[in-house]
């Protein structure tokens, strides 16, 4: 009996991860806002103008969905009386969810050559996950303060307080707000207090505001 309890349990944990984010909303839909993170099981009901745009973090499906009963499922919704759009968008979900286990571990010290001011190559940590958007979007609830360095070249630095007052739904922060363009093939390391991520920018990182599930950067709350 406690083994069949046990087996339950994870099974409801497992069912209650979320796995996608609302990108955007049309029309009011009770429970269900800009920038929540959706679990499966969810079920979404859209009236006939209503729509709702979801990226899921791990398969990388982008979807745009108008009208009906949507039911979010691991890796894309079910849509029952309405239409469903797909797109397959570039993510690195799934390590970018180990990435943000790992976060806590510490900064790593990163040698530069004191004569050309640039990081030595033996250094350089490996990225633990590819970013594709150049603008990341900082995922920190109750804000903090977050810096951004470039690790395979000088002079790439971006320092940004995000009070509360400036995070949507009390954690996200969209740093193409705040002017920050990173650079295609960059390798940095992102820092919140004693937090860190190591990323790499992918070559063809689209600018702007791209899918949100391929520039997420998420960090654990502080303390």
């Amino acid at each position: 009996m406690f083994a069949l309890y046990l087996a339950a349990l994870t099974s409801t944990a497992h069912a209650q991860a979320p796995v996608a984010l609302v990108e955007e909303v049309t029309g009011t839909l009770p429970g269900v806002e800009f920038m929540d993170y959706v679990a499966p099981g969810k079920v979404i009901a859209l009236g006939p103008r209503d729509a709702i745009v979801l990226g899921y973090i791990r398969s990388c499906w982008r979807e745009t969905i108008r009208g009906g009963t949507v039911t979010v499922g691991q890796d894309q919704s079910d849509v029952s009386g309405g239409t469903v759009e797909r797109v397959k968008v570039r993510c690195d979900g799934g390590r970018m969810e180990l990435a943000a286990e790992q976060s806590r571990q510490g900064a790593t010290s990163v040698m530069r050559d004191p004569a050309a001011g640039r990081p030595r190559r033996a250094a350089l940590p490996k990225p633990q996950f590819i970013l594709h958007g150049r603008s990341p979007v900082i995922e920190l609830k109750g804000g903090g303060t977050v810096s951004i360095e470039r690790l395979d070249a000088a002079g790439e630095t971006f320092t940004h307080e995000l009070p509360r007052a400036k995070l949507r739904r009390d954690a996200f922060a969209d740093l193409a707000d705040f002017g920050v363009s990173l650079s295609p093939g960059g390798l940095y390391v992102a820092r919140v207090g004693e937090q860190q991520i190591v990323f790499q920018v992918d070559g063809e990182a689209a600018t702007g505001k791209a899918p949100l599930a391929g520039r997420l950067l998420r960090f654990r709350p502080p303390g």
